[in-house]
């Protein structure tokens, strides 16, 4: 399977690669400076965890899932519990699994399912189809006699591939939900797969909350995915909503160690209020949206001097708007400027 068969490069890719290179650098300077790295990791990875299994239906808050990882007995529907522990177990052996081999993906859906799905670690034996709410086939999976096969065939390109690990891990994401090996959990097996080949790019990804923007931006994933095989197979537009939920986990992950080393105790609410719409003045959003549609080269200090607040506050706003697909971001921090998108979550 050749990659030019499911996705087509995107102009704007190198730039915004490099753009995430460089918050690399920031995240690691900021964990070096947080004086907790191991809580400020559990915690990104318990947000994950509750993150994907909540796109896919569990009821469980964020406080009720880090009380079942921590073993706290929790009031809930047994399965969601289930679920959370599954996953959980899963991130937590993302060391020891392979990429590139098919076994380590079944053995990742049977510790993601066990005891919750018909063939839990099996490539499934019947036909699938996502379906609408008014009943419209979305996409029809793979027929199951080929399913083995096409995941060879996927897993053996991206270890062959040199396409950087950004776009591949990207693809691949795609490609797992196109086949749709699995019965059941091909959502949560493809969001853990693509942290997992970002981790064996730079072991940072292993903590980082990329699975809680993709939630927090629910609607546009689902459309990414939807606008990448409409027609013709290609996962262009998912791997440009993925760049920009990789770089906005970024941005958040280093907002969460600005703040333990400032002293604040970082604990699951903290998490939960970074970046997402819990106390937005939403007057200071509209006046930089409004600013930036007049000219979107402005920096976040130009933006501070025009309205009258600090750097800092500009800057909290602005990862908010990202993280909602309100504003995005193109080219480096220099030499860049910003979009504003009418498709994100308002909420």
């Amino acid at each position: 399977m050749s990659a030019n068969k499911f996705y087509t490069e995107s102009p704007s890719w190198h730039e915004r690669i490099g753009s995430i290179h460089a918050l690399l650098e920031r995240v690691k300077i900021s964990e070096e400076q947080s004086g907790d790295v191991l809580r400020l990791r559990k915690l990104n990875r318990i947000m994950s965890v509750h993150a994907s299994t909540a796109i896919e239906g569990n009821r469980l808050t964020l406080g009720q899932a880090a009380d079942v990882i921590n073993g706290i007995p929790v009031r809930g529907p047994p399965k969601d519990i289930m679920e959370v522990q599954n996953a959980w177990t899963a991130y937590s052996k993302m060391a020891d699994l392979n990429p590139w081999n098919a076994d380590d993906l079944l053995k990742a859906h049977s510790l993601m399912t066990d005891g919750l799905v018909e063939e839990s670690g099996s490539f499934r034996s019947v036909d699938v189809a996502i379906v609408r709410s008014d009943g419209a086939v979305m996409h029809r999976g793979a027929a199951p006699s080929n399913v083995p096969r096409l995941t060879e065939e996927l897993l053996g390109w991206g270890s062959k591939s040199e396409a950087h690990p950004l776009i591949k891990s990207s693809a691949v994401h795609f490609m797992i939900e196109y086949i749709h090996p699995f019965r059941d959990g091909n959502g949560r097996i493809g969001r853990l797969w693509q942290t997992l080949i970002l981790s064996k790019w730079n072991p940072l990804f292993e903590w980082m909350p990329v699975e809680t923007l993709v939630r927090h931006n629910q609607a546009l994933y689902y459309r990414a995915l939807q606008d990448s095989h409409s027609g013709e197979t290609d996962c262009r537009p998912f791997v440009d909503f993925m760049l920009d939920a990789i770089e906005n986990s970024l941005h958040k992950y280093v907002d969460i160690a600005a703040k333990t080393a400032d002293g604040i105790d970082v604990g699951v609410n903290v998490g939960v209020n970074v970046g997402v719409n819990v106390g937005v003045n939403v007057g200071v959003k509209s006046d930089i949206l409004l600013n930036l549609e007049r000219d979107p080269t402005l920096s976040a200090k130009d933006l501070a001097a025009r309205l009258n607040k600090s750097q800092r506050t500009v800057e909290r706003h602005i990862r908010e708007l990202r993280e909602q697909g309100r504003l995005l971001r193109r080219g480096s921090d220099k030499s860049g400027y910003w979009i504003i998108s009418e498709k994100g979550d308002r909420t």
